[in-house]
């Protein structure tokens, strides 16, 4: 048990769980390592969302959806983003790339003055590879970066990061499982937002306060956390089974 009265595990579970997920991430593409020297056959560049579970790295192309960046940021560039909540429902897409931890040979994080936090993976299944991941939606308010996840993948390999194991969630039929079932993208997300998504995916007419009241049980229940003050319209996010050790803030 951690101080709050949570399971922890130190080795990963073997269930499959969303650690974390970056969107708008940039991929450089795959190369094959050779002998001598190491390449990235760059090919056309895409984006999409960088999923961490406590298995495998994904990276997922398809479905992408445009976006606006973030409120105060001068570049007018628009992002793209594959939002993952289901790891057994992502489209199929020639760019998706699939890494095993297990098959990981070395993991680097770059993160220096004026460039963007990457993440440089070398992989062997049965050809060894190398890739790039390049952040995009990078600010002040952040305490994580991309380059921040390979510490992480370090100790996940190694049976040594801290997993908490969250209750039992509640009915995916129910308001408060479908709550949950929007926020597993691990994003941050207003009422309106939530709402929109639910009534969306699920064909639901629902009223704010309901979506409202569903959110604060899931916070009593240790699923979400508000990350607004009671005083201000309320945002919340799914808890991280990293603890601490959230990539995600």
């Amino acid at each position: 048990m951690d101080r709050s009265g949570i399971s922890v595990l130190e080795a990963s579970p073997s269930d499959e769980i969303i650690l974390a997920e970056e969107e708008a991430v940039i991929s450089r593409g795959v190369g094959i390592v050779q002998e001598v020297k190491s390449d990235l056959d760059v090919g056309k560049q895409t984006e999409g969302n960088l999923v961490l579970t406590n298995l495998r790295l994904v990276y997922v192309h398809g479905a992408e959806k445009e976006v606006d960046l973030p409120v105060g940021t001068l570049s007018k560039k628009k992002l793209y983003v594959s939002d993952v909540e289901e790891l057994d429902n992502i489209p199929w897409d020639p760019s998706n790339i699939t890494i095993n931890l297990s098959s990981i040979d070395l993991v680097r994080g770059h993160h220096t003055p004026g460039l963007a936090p990457k993440l440089e993976v070398h992989w062997n299944d049965g050809v060894a590879k190398a890739t790039e991941f390049v952040e995009q939606e990078t600010g002040s308010s952040r305490r994580r970066n991309l380059n921040d996840w390979a510490k992480v993948i370090e100790r996940l390999k190694e049976g040594k990061q801290r997993i908490l194991l969250l209750p039992p969630p509640p009915d995916r039929d129910s308001l408060e499982g479908k709550v949950l079932l929007d926020l597993d993208d691990m994003q941050e997300k207003g009422l309106m937002t939530i709402q929109g998504e639910i009534e969306t995916k699920f064909g639901a007419d629902l009223e704010m306060d309901q979506v409202e009241e569903a959110c604060e049980a899931l916070v009593a229940q240790g699923f979400l956390k508000r990350t607004t003050k009671s005083s201000e319209a309320p945002f919340y996010v799914k808890v991280s089974p990293l603890g601490e050790d959230d990539l995600n803030q």
